[in-house]
């Protein structure tokens, strides 16, 4: 069993599922959390914060970091408040483990994430990705998952049709396609857990096939 496991969006689909199986994985596992959330267990920590301040947390070297920090525009309400949610605090969440030194960082993307894409949404995610590659981590694995099922809660139009026909095209979707394949959270949850707790060292880039095989082990 690995010893510490640092979560960010534990509130959220995948980051709810990744601190369900951490508790069970790590010694100690510490939630950030704008908030407190009623799941208890004798090894996690609810760390309630001002994420304008993620960057200055306490992570010990060799921790395992996990980032599902994410929203929509419709959420945030503008562009400079989205970019604050899914570009600044997840930068300054892997600066930090970056200086604990010897830190694995786990981060959910998405999909056609590019620094060069004209979708702002995807651009930031891009330039994320490209910032987190370039610190000093043990390792940097980033998910690339699609539409992502599970149960969301309060559901937007978008994502109501999503769940309604991803079932229907995923099956079509093949070849180089199938990379846009809807997966399950805790399938991806399940894949990041393998991968923060593999040897590998580097920088790593997972879609769909790698997920789905990673969450299999």
């Amino acid at each position: 069993m690995s010893s510490t496991a640092i979560i960010a969006g534990a509130t959220g689909l995948v980051g709810g599922e990744c601190l369900r199986l951490a508790v069970d994985r790590y010694d100690s596992v510490v939630a950030i959390l704008r908030r407190p959330i009623e799941f208890t267990h004798a090894r996690l920590e609810q760390r309630v914060i001002d994420f304008d301040k993620i960057g200055s947390i306490e992570i010990p070297a060799g921790a395992h970091v996990y980032c599902a920090l994410g929203t929509t525009i419709k959420k945030a309400g503008s562009q400079e408040a989205f970019r604050k949610v899914d570009f600044d605090y997840p930068r300054a969440l892997a600066q930090r483990a970056a200086g604990a030194g010897d830190c694995r960082f786990m981060l959910v993307s998405s999909v056609g994430a590019s620094a060069r894409s004209a979708a702002f949404y995807l651009r930031i995610k891009g330039e994320l990705e490209d910032a987190i590659r370039a610190m000093p981590l043990a390792a940097s694995v980033i998910f690339r998952p699609s539409f992502i099922l599970g149960d969301r809660g309060e559901k937007y139009r978008g994502q109501r049709l999503g769940i309604a026909i991803a079932p229907v095209i995923g099956p079509f979707l093949i070849g180089g396609l199938r990379k846009y394949r809807a997966i399950e959270s805790k399938q991806v949850a399940a894949a990041m857990i393998a991968a923060a707790n593999s040897d590998a060292r580097g920088s790593f880039v997972y879609h769909y096939d790698e997920i789905v095989r990673l969450a299999s082990r």
